[in-house]
């Protein structure tokens, strides 16, 4: 299937920050003398605030605490978002080049909030190579659900069978299959999951693999 678009997930595929927000989380979670669970945090990988929420309200058990740390989160997130502090991952600049190249549209689908992620692109130096930014409060479902892939081959134009979706996690690979895109893997945190491999999306290194795809 030819390929006129591409579109992105944000955390851990473009930007090398998955670790730096596990670390921070663990790090609220100390602070306000909550428990941490690291299956907790690598459940939540990939998904939107509203589902982490629901996650965090289980593991605390009670929504108080889960604002309260959204809070204490939000506060040394942005701060290391700020200072510029969250890498790009390896080939993101030689990619959305190549992309330029060939004039291929391409968005961003990020279950993060669309203000804070434009927040995190404009600080590491990639917003203005968007097309379009979906986040993960602009869509009624977040992933797996296919909604934001969907709405950002919607802003692009393209049809979902044209659209070459890049992930890392496991709720944003299903969540593109579901869209009928065609889908690379880029694991970060977490290896595909069986049915991830089953329903046809492809595992690669690194984005320079898909550099050389579409070269």
């Amino acid at each position: 299937m030819t390929i006129l678009a591409v579109i992105f997930d944000m955390d851990g595929l473009l930007l090398d920050s998955e670790r730096i927000a596990f670390g921070i989380g663990r790090d609220a979670c100390t602070a306000l003398g909550l428990p941490w669970r690291e299956e907790t945090a690598l459940a939540m990988i990939g998904r939107n605030a509203r589902d982490n929420a629901q996650l965090l309200e289980a593991l605390f058990g009670h929504a108080d605490h889960v604002e309260a740390h959204s809070a204490e989160f939000a506060r040394r997130y942005e701060a290391v978002i700020a200072a510029g502090e969250i890498p790009l991952k390896p080939g993101v600049t030689e990619l959305l080049d190549r992309l330029d190249a060939l004039a291929l549209p391409r968005a961003v689908a990020t279950s993060t909030s669309h203000g804070r992620a434009l927040f995190k692109l404009e600080c590491c130096g990639i917003a203005h190579r968007m097309h379009a930014v979906v986040g993960g409060d602009q869509v009624a479902h977040g992933k797996p659900a296919p909604d934001i892939f969907l709405a950002a081959a919607e802003r692009l134009g393209v049809a979902p069978a044209n659209c070459l979706a890049l992930e890392d996690s496991n709720a944003g690979a299903r969540a593109a299959l579901a869209a009928g895109m065609q889908v690379r893997v880029v694991p970060d945190l977490l290896p595909p999951d069986a049915d991830v491999l089953a329903s046809g999306a492809q595992v690669i290194p690194s984005l320079f693999a898909i550099v050389e795809e579409l070269s």
